[in-house]
């Protein structure tokens, strides 16, 4: 469970950053080298590799060598543990939320009365 909630702890960590965010979702339209990835970010390239060690150290991301040039890649099923995380919770909460409705219900029926 501890490596599970560390995966989880450090998908998070590495969504929580706009910066991030953007590298994902142009990696989810396919590979990319690291001056594609850091163009549109008005930062140093330092900064923008710490960026993108976040990302690879969550797993949502690997790269590789190819001559002089590095290319990013996403790694989808990096994903899953958030996505089932998230439904887990989704699902605890519509139940509470279905139960309250219950509650709810139940006491105007009874003010009607």
């Amino acid at each position: 469970m501890a490596k599970f909630e560390a995966n989880l702890d450090q998908c998070f960590a590495a969504l929580g950053d706009p910066t991030r965010r953007m590298v994902l979702q142009r990696l989810a339209r396919g590979e990319a080298s690291v001056g594609e990835l850091a163009e549109p970010h008005d930062m140093a390239l330092p900064s923008f590799m710490g960026h993108l060690k976040k990302l690879e150290d969550a797993g949502l991301v690997t790269s590789t060598k190819q001559g002089r040039t590095r290319i990013c890649t996403l790694t989808p099923d990096a994903f899953a543990p958030a996505k089932n995380w998230l439904n887990e919770q989704s699902a605890i909460w519509e139940g509470r939320l279905d139960r309250f409705d219950d509650y709810i219900t139940t006491l105007m029926k009874e003010r009607e009365k």
